[in-house]
């Protein structure tokens, strides 16, 4: 329960942000939010399931909102506060703007960290060596001798690390960074440990020592399910003691769904299973001690074996590859040089005899992995014992890292493919892709893959249900007016304690907004709507009324979009800034350029731009949607899982489609208005929904803007 004297600690820190605030003005839904996620996160709904989703329209001011609903509260019960986002672009305005006004103006002492993954920083160690003298000691980091270029860039780094000037993440090196040096010198866990004398001032472990004096975490969805996937606690804090505040929570599912996927290439997995021997020999000795000769000889005997089994299974595809891959001379040439090809094992079911060699190959590659762990532990103690010097083993040490990464992903790729699926639930969705590789793409392998259809499970089980509290929140979570297609996604319910709000935008859409249903001819899907877009749009582009000043044009094919920018170009001179053309920054820049010297400015682009682009004020008045945003389900998972749905007896386009189609045209229209003085209008350019009768659910899904049938 909150206790008074929390509520007021509450109470006067909205009041002396309203002070400090310039043209601030208490906003009831926001009022609202903060004591909903208060008294959820504090027990007041269910002591078990202190968890609500929160849709908050924009200009609700939910980063405000969720900070005061948990920080304070947090701060009283000594639990850690985790802010996760999808994208870089909030956790900078969380760090950078919202936090530190928080802190400085709300009278609440606390303290944040931007928590990075361990890969954004540098080695000190690695570091170091890479800029000695001593080539047999840059050899050890660089595969090949390093140009004067790197050295000068390598040097730049070392040299800001020890005067302080540079804190050793990538993020904040004040120059672009070639991946080929950055890949050298990066922290890694298995050669940069903290427990190592050599290690113990890296940067990496300094972040990490600031996280744990921090109250408040700001990471993204990935850290999170590294986090979580290796049992919670391991990199973030546990999550019994920590309050997750989950933005942009709609991207949680799929960010799930790839981190619980594996995939291997054959002849890959094959190069580097021989060499895995050698990398095992290398440490044993090292070691020089007689408990590093039996993991050694297992090892060994366990990739031989490992080799024979992957093998059989490359043998087996060969052969069957007309049945797989079946091509015509004409088309195996195109393959050749662009295209990639799918075989998807319908309902999941691959053939016997690959789930027996599966099941072989996961057990051999469990026991490989137990071998090579125990040699690279081993590895260690000898070092800390003095027995073997670090610069000698570091090497072995990063190279038995990446070789215990690969046999993991090896092992849970033929773990799925072994596993028996449940009647009960969703199939793993199982396939096979035919890459071409090397320079001329010519040389062919075999990538497997395997993915959970549904990941709501995974999230119960490792974070909902032993979490402390959760906050889900975004602009875009209800689908069709319900939030059943995202807690199906989530693994959330309705009826075990669980809170669920709706936030509506404080805007007033219909006096500063009109949503136009333009009167088309042409479906999306006739091939005459390309040039019925290209008719039309000069229409709604014309800069002769102020609105069409600055506009925004989304398109679902990048293809249908570069046709009708040629012909608008060509025929009626228009400027036209287009995605692909230029950096996504370069084009917002330019745009804001020439809106702010009142010079009509218009941009192109497809479904990225209509999410995460912030153009407020005269900056974007003139939107236009060409197309509902479906997508076709292309992709092995979202095939499998639509025919799961249809075995069922459901119906994919209903179940799946439109309620994604309904959250992303939500997203699309919520470019328009980003502050509560801001007008304009938006097109929509594709008579489905006047037509299909979908198209009522998904217009009575968006904000209530005037409407205008043309």
């Amino acid at each position: 329960m909150l206790t008074d004297a929390l509520k007021q600690v509450i109470r006067e820190s909205y009041k002396a942000i309203g002070e400090n605030l310039t043209n601030f003005s208490p906003r009831k839904q926001q009022n609202f939010l903060i004591a909903e996620i208060a008294k959820t996160l504090a027990g007041e709904y269910s002591k078990e399931r202190k968890i609500i989703t929160i849709e908050a329209g924009t200009g609700t001011g939910k980063s405000l909102a969720y900070s005061l609903g948990a920080i304070p509260l947090a701060i009283a019960r000594d639990k850690k506060v985790c802010i996760s986002t999808a994208t870089v672009a909030l956790q900078e305005q969380l760090v950078n703007k919202d936090l530190p006004f928080l802190k400085d103006y709300a009278n609440i002492n606390f303290d944040y960290v931007l928590v990075k993954g361990r890969q954004r920083y540098v080695c000190r160690q690695k570091l170091s060596q890479a800029v000695t003298s001593d080539s047999s000691q840059i050899g050890f980091t660089f595969a090949q001798k390093p140009d004067a270029s790197d050295i000068r860039t390598l040097n730049a780094m070392h040299k800001a690390l020890l005067d302080g000037s540079w804190q050793g993440d990538i993020d904040s090196w004040k120059t672009h960074l070639p991946q080929h040096i950055w890949q050298q010198v990066q922290s890694d866990k298995h050669s940069c440990l903290k427990h190592l004398s050599e290690h113990s001032h890296c940067p990496f472990h300094k972040a990490r020592e600031l996280m744990e004096q921090a109250h408040v975490l700001v990471i993204n969805h990935s850290l999170l399910l590294a986090d979580l996937e290796l049992g919670g606690g391991k990199i973030l804090s546990i999550p019994e003691d920590t309050y997750y505040i989950i933005d942009e929570a709609h991207h949680l599912p799929k960010v799930t769904r790839d981190h619980s996927s594996a995939t291997i290439t054959l002849k890959g997995a094959l190069d580097w299973l021989k060499k895995l021997q050698e990398t095992g020999d290398k440490m044993a000795k090292l070691i020089k001690s007689q408990k590093a000769i039996s993991p050694s000889l297992k090892l060994a005997d366990d990739c031989q074996d490992l080799l024979v089994e992957m093998q059989k299974v490359l043998t087996f595809i060969e052969n069957n590859r007309a049945s797989y891959f079946p091509v015509s001379e004409q088309s195996q040439a195109k393959f050749n040089q662009s295209d990639e090809q799918i075989y998807r094992f319908e309902n999941g079911i691959i053939p016997s005899t690959l789930k027996n060699w599966a099941q072989d190959i996961q057990e051999l590659s469990k026991k490989a992995l137990n071998s090579l762990n125990k040699l690279y532990n081993s590895l260690i103690e000898a070092v800390k014992d003095g027995d073997c010097q670090l610069y000698l083993a570091e090497p072995l040490l990063a190279e038995a890292g990446f070789m215990i990464q690969r046999l993991e992903n090896l092992q849970s790729l033929w773990a799925m493919y072994a596993k028996t699926d449940s009647e009960k639930a969703a199939p793993m969705a199982r396939w096979l892709e035919n890459l071409p590789v090397g320079e001329n793409r010519k040389r062919q392998d075999f990538l497997l893959c395997a993915s959970p259809i549904d990941v709501g499970f995974a999230l119960e089980d490792m974070l909902w249900s032993q979490c402390e509290g959760a906050v889900l929140c975004s602009a875009t979570l209800k689908a069709l007016n319900s939030f059943d297609h995202f807690r199906y996604q989530a693994g959330l319910r309705a009826d075990d304690g669980s809170q669920y709000q709706q936030v509506n935008s404080p805007f007033n859409y219909q006096e500063n907004a009109q949503l136009i249903i333009a009167d088309m001819l042409n479906e999306p899907s006739a091939k005459a709507f390309t040039q019925e877009l290209i008719n039309v749009m000069p229409n709604y582009l014309c800069a002769s009324e102020e609105i069409n000043k600055a506009s925004l044009v989304l398109f679902s094919s990048y293809w249908q979009m570069k046709e009708v920018a040629k012909s608008l170009r060509s025929d009626h001179k228009l400027k036209i800034l287009m995605q692909g053309e230029d950096s996504r920054q370069h084009i917002i820049d330019t745009h804001k350029k020439n809106c702010d010297n009142n010079k009509q400015s218009i941009i192109f682009g497809t479904q990225s731009f209509s999410e995460g682009l912030d153009l407020p004020g005269h900056y974007l008045t003139n939107l236009i949607i060409t197309k509902l945003p479906f997508s076709v389900p292309t992709s092995p998972v979202e095939q499998a899982q639509a025919e799961h749905i249809t075995a069922k007896g459901g119906n994919p386009f209903m179940t799946l489609s439109v309620p994604d189609t309904s959250k992303k045209l939500v997203q699309a229209c919520g470019r328009l208005l980003r502050n509560e003085k801001d007008s304009g209008r938006i097109i929509l350019l594709d008579k489905r929904v006047a037509t299909k009768r979908y198209g009522k659910q998904l217009l009575d899904s968006l904000p209530p803007f005037k409407r205008l049938y043309e």
